[in-house]
């Protein structure tokens, strides 16, 4: 049976504007990972990174061509799946942001901190949970886009710690770590001075030198989330 041309641009269109608005508090479920087996789990992750530049330059070539597919398609109207798939691109990270906003920065502690009698050192490097409490204070404060250094979050990204570095999105990175929000600057840093999680790194900031610091900005750039969008599904053995 020969496949007709709106069957071809639907199904294209939809796969890039079939998908619901989901609670970004997916992002704060992540565990730490800072347990045993961290040496082999951080080769792990560097070497798929590699492999995920590669699937996310397919990605964005699939796009390109479920773009010119509708572009030949003559005689079709797809303003409406067009105009869905235009409605939803801003809630899944899918188009540029522009506009003021706040960004945080967090560092370990420097090392001299280290020589201080008694300090426990897990209050000196900066966690998971730390990230973590950033990122869901810029959203309760109104966030419109959010960027962890240069990865742009949607609803299912998830922040990880391996060993003492950071996963996002299947790549790796190290401290410091820089948090950028699009919003209404008022609100965000309100949000973050009042968030408990992110109280706790301000008091281990002014005891034990562990960096933090908010700059405001009256014009920032958020770029459009360019990896996977599918949701991870569950594997049976």
């Amino acid at each position: 049976m020969a496949v007709r041309p709106l069957h071809l641009a639907a199904a294209g269109i939809m796969m890039l504007a079939g998908f619901g608005m989901a609670a970004s508090g997916i992002a704060a479920q992540g565990t730490d990972l800072r347990g045993g087996s961290v040496g082999t789990l951080r080769d792990l992750v560097i070497r798929q990174s590699s492999q995920l530049d590669a699937m996310q330059t397919s990605t964005e070539a699939l796009r390109r061509s479920v773009a010119a597919l509708a572009n030949r398609i003559g005689g079709v109207d797809l303003t409406d799946a067009q105009r869905q798939e235009a409605a939803l691109a801003p809630a899944a990270g899918l188009t540029a942001v522009h506009g003021p906003g706040v960004e945080v920065t967090l560092n370990d502690a420097p090392h001299e901190s280290a020589n201080l009698t008694g300090v426990d050192p897990d209050n000196l490097v900066i966690h998971q949970q730390d990230v973590q409490a950033v990122v869901n204070a810029l959203w309760h404060g109104g966030a419109e886009a959010i960027m962890v250094m240069d990865q742009r979050l949607i609803a299912t990204s998830a922040v990880k710690c391996v060993g003492n570095t950071l996963l996002l999105q299947g790549r790796v990175y190290s401290p410091p770590y820089r948090i950028t929000a699009i919003g209404d600057r008022a609100r965000l840093e309100h949000a973050l001075d009042t968030d408990q999680g992110v109280q706790l790194i301000q008091d281990l900031a002014r005891v034990y030198g562990l960096g933090y610091a908010v700059s405001a900005h009256a014009a920032l750039d958020i770029p459009a989330f360019t990896g996977s969008i599918a949701l991870p599904s569950a594997q049976t053995s």
